[in-house]
């Protein structure tokens, strides 16, 4: 069958090979500039990127029109709930029963999802959830993990990154090569 595009025009096999081996490459080169950018910004003390309870990610632009990227600013309400939920955990209830008292009084979690225990405990070695979030330590961390597909089922499954933690004094980041 003969495939004819009005940006391309005829599309042959050869040429359906060559335009996936550049989009490949475009989308390698992409992914390269992306965690420079990210880089860059958690070097400065922002953020990298992604949501965390209890903190906005503050929008708009500066002065000279440039937008603003990085910047968190606390949500109070958000940021009340992470204090209960360690002074809770402190005073020895379990990350289930914090959990099942704040979905019972409809305290909205994490995207507005209900609260389970593993939003609050989450995993020692991946250093996710709640309790070992380091950025309520005053701590950013940056590249823990990374995102694959998963051939058969298309879902994205987080692997964790290879250890070699790099600490920065000057903007107390740390980060994963």
């Amino acid at each position: 069958m003969r495939i004819v595009t009005l940006s391309e025009g005829d599309v042959s096999q050869l040429h359906v090979g060559l335009k996936g081996t550049m989009n490949a490459l475009f989308l390698k080169d992409l992914a390269d500039k992306t965690r420079r950018g990210q880089r860059g910004r958690v070097e400065k003390g922002k953020a990298g990127g992604g949501l965390c309870f209890g903190y906005d990610v503050v929008r708009g632009l500066t002065p000279d029109g440039e937008p603003v990227t990085g910047e968190r600013r606390i949500n109070p309400a958000e940021a009340e709930v992470i204090r209960r939920i360690f002074r809770d955990y402190a005073a020895g209830k379990s990350s289930r029963t914090i959990a099942q008292a704040l979905n019972k009084e409809g305290v909205p979690g994490p995207q507005g999802r209900e609260w389970g225990s593993s939003t609050i405990h989450g995993n020692v070695e991946r250093r996710n959830g709640g309790l070992n979030d380091e950025l309520y330590m005053g701590r950013l961390v940056w590249n823990l993990q990374r995102f694959l597909k998963d051939p058969d089922t298309g879902k994205r499954i987080a692997r964790p990154n290879p250890v070699g933690v790099d600490h920065s004094e000057r903007t107390g980041v740390a980060h994963r090569r």
